[in-house]
């Protein structure tokens, strides 16, 4: 069994990710692993861990519904969201990763997310980017 690991916000882009990662799980039959990464601090407080941890109640549930091989992690470890998903490629020795990305402005495509952007270069495995729905 190999194994998909997926970078999930609770945004259109995350669900999109998700979405995708779920129909690769099944298609590959793959055990899936679900990363919401933060980098803690000041911009993240008790009353936005207790936020994040009821939106992952959710993907969850979702992924118990589907029956996909799967476990969810919520990392904050003071590293950058793309570090951590990077990292926990390597160590599951994922097939690849997927990762949601959102439209932008004329003047924004000029530039992919930096996260995106970081996951693409430094990922040893394969990224699979997915567009959100506007």
């Amino acid at each position: 069994m190999g194994t998909i690991v997926v970078g999930y916000v609770p945004k259109p882009e995350g669900h999109a990710a998700l979405a995708r990662a779920i129909e690769e799980a099944r298609l590959r039959e793959a055990h899936l692993v679900v990363v919401n990464s933060h980098r803690g601090g000041r911009e993240f407080d008790d009353e936005d861990a207790v936020q994040t941890e009821a939106q992952l109640a959710e993907v969850r549930e979702k992924l118990a519904d589907t029956g996909v091989s799967s476990e969810v992690r919520q990392l904050v470890r003071g590293m950058d969201p793309a570090d951590d998903l990077v990292k926990v490629a390597t160590e599951t020795d994922a097939d690849f990763i997927v990762i949601g990305l959102r439209r932008r402005s004329p003047v924004g495509k000029l530039i992919l997310g930096s996260n995106a952007q970081r996951v693409l270069l430094d990922s040893k495995c394969p990224v699979m980017a997915v567009k959100a729905d506007s």
